[in-house]
């Protein structure tokens, strides 16, 4: 199975040099609600003014701020006109960095996509000179420093994505001198000191080839706790980079502090203040995934993805509805639900989807993985053919050699067989047509006789059919093949079980199997809640 686009940038960033990973400033990757605002529909929240006590240390403050807005909800289309309006009280150097980040977010959104690279790295660089001379002609002015960090923090990380490892060390090293500077000339410049935060925690955590690098390059060393602390003090106190730094914590809790229930808790944040940018709904998604090993919780993400594209509430509705359908599609066949999964990559073949990059190619490979496995092997050979061809030059994922591989290895026809048919049986089933979906679950099972879901279905059917210990014998089968088993299935299947326990009154076995339930990991939530609440029934004193 490929792995998605979005999973695919995370693990290519969490790989490289993680001192000059995520040192950024100005260059936001993602945002959450400022503080002392409230989220006004797809707007820009309104802002208090300055407290009196704290004046403001940045020009153009709120300008800039709705500029930034703009470009974390990927209305990328509205972005210039808001920096026009901004570059009046706001110096013209702080557009220039505002205008390479919105390119950023452009490539961050479509990560393996290239086509932006040279008019960002022109952006970037321009960007990069004038903050430059700024700071030459005006030494002493904070502000000059700091977006001249700004600016190398949108170059990092685009240098870490292109995998330019020693270039981005140099970056991080630069933008760590220019927020010293910046905080030496104002101590007040809270966020100045996320950026230096990040490169104190980067640098003591970077894995052992990181430092040897860090060695030659004669960067600074870091110190973990003190970043930490660095960054949330910019997160609590800054003006402009709370969404910055919830972005770049969650990666933090996420890779590092083992906490992917709190960076969970920051995208959703994300998500709510910046619902137009399909970014965070995607990552949601995929840590459920990848880190939660939660089948049914990524789906539903994914399903919501592909809805809210569906209605045009967020912003590039056809990446994000590809994109959705991929993601759906790849939860649909663990779940063993191969024939939603096709309609959901037929969707894609047949608009000739091209993004996310390399999406259409990912679509046919994966279309016809989905009809070998259901014995349909001439449509299979059509689809790994036509991924072949939709492949891009530098094929990512690998797409052709995948291909070529399947269109030689035809898959066991027997187990495809058993496979159709246990499928066909559940569809029976969830019709109600009992007898149709006994009859193909029983002759799935003949072709393959082990297998847990089948097990598990027939068991459904045999529980409509109130035969309560022909059903138990099938869970019991399922729960024993666990090793091949889906986690959410195999946590109905212990579900079903416990039940009928219960129903035949063997309390002490019906209390000991709905707490299994309670502690597998990848059954879904709504699983776990039903064991709890049995639990909570039989156990009450």
């Amino acid at each position: 199975m490929i792995a998605s686009p979005r999973r695919a940038w995370l693990l290519t960033a969490a790989c490289v040099t993680a001192v000059a990973t995520t040192v950024t400033l100005a260059a936001p990757s993602g945002g959450v609600q400022r503080r002392g605002r409230q989220p006004s529909g797809r707007g820009r929240p309104a802002a208090p003014p300055p407290a009196p006590d704290r004046p403001a240390l940045i020009r153009g403050e709120e300008s800039l701020a709705r500029a930034y807005d703009f470009i974390l909800d990927a209305r990328f289309d509205q972005v210039d006109a808001e920096l026009h309006r901004a570059c009046g009280p706001a110096p013209p150097e702080a557009c220039e960095v505002l205008s390479a980040t919105a390119l950023w977010w452009r490539i961050l959104i479509d990560p393996l996509n290239r086509s932006l690279d040279d008019e960002f790295s022109t952006s970037v660089d321009r960007a990069i000179r004038t903050t430059e001379d700024w700071t030459e002609r005006a030494p002493d002015d904070a502000e000059a420093w700091f977006y001249l960090g700004g600016a190398y923090a949108a170059r990092v990380q685009w240098r870490v994505l292109r995998e330019e490892r020693v270039a981005a060390a140099r970056d991080g090293k630069r933008i760590k001198q220019a927020l010293e500077r910046a905080i030496d000339l104002s101590p007040g410049l809270e966020d100045a000191y996320f950026g230096i935060g990040l490169y104190q925690y980067y640098a003591d955590v970077a894995p052992a080839a990181a430092k040897v690098l860090r060695f030659f390059l004669m960067l600074p060393g870091g110190d973990k706790t003190e970043g930490l602390a660095q960054m949330l003090r910019a997160r609590n106190g800054g003006r402009l980079l709370q969404g910055e730094a919830d972005y770049q914590l969650h990666l933090i809790y996420l890779w590092y502090e083992r906490q992917p229930a709190r960076a969970l808790d920051l995208l959703r944040g994300l998500q709510q203040h910046y619902p137009g940018n399909p970014s965070f709904p995607a990552l949601i998604a995929d840590i459920q995934d990848a880190y939660l090993h939660d089948v049914t919780a990524s789906l539903d993400s994914w399903r919501a993805l592909l809805e809210l594209a569906r209605e045009q509430r967020v912003n590039l509705p056809a990446l994000a509805e590809t994109q959705a359908r991929l993601g759906a599609a790849r939860q649909l066949e663990v779940l063993q639900q191969t024939d939603h999964a096709i309609e959901l990559l037929e969707g894609i073949v047949s608009r000739r989807s091209q993004a996310p990059y390399s999406a259409l190619a990912q679509a046919y490979l994966r279309l016809g993985e989905a009809q070998d496995r259901l014995g349909s092997r001439a449509a299979a050979v059509t689809a790994y053919r036509n991924a072949a061809q939709a492949a891009p030059a530098d094929d990512p994922y690998e797409v052709r050699d995948r291909a070529a591989e399947l269109l030689r290895r035809a898959p066991n026809a027997r187990t495809a067989e058993a496979y159709r048919l246990s499928l066909e049986g559940w569809r029976r089933l969830e019709d109600d047509d009992l007898p149709a979906a006994a009859a193909g679950l029983a002759n799935s099972l003949g072709l393959n006789v082990q297998d847990p879901v089948a097990n598990y279905r027939f068991g459904r059917v045999l529980e409509a059919r109130r035969d309560d210990p022909g059903a138990l014998a099938h869970f019991e089968i399922a729960i024993r093949n666990a090793r091949s088993c889906p986690a959410p299935i195999l946590a109905m299947a212990y579900l079903e079980a416990a039940r009928l326990h219960e129903r035949a009154g063997r309390r002490a076995d019906a209390i000991a199997t709905y707490r299994t339930v309670t502690t597998l990991f990848g059954a879904a939530e709504e699983t776990r809640n039903a064991a709890t609440r049995a639990l909570a029934r039989l156990t009450k004193p």
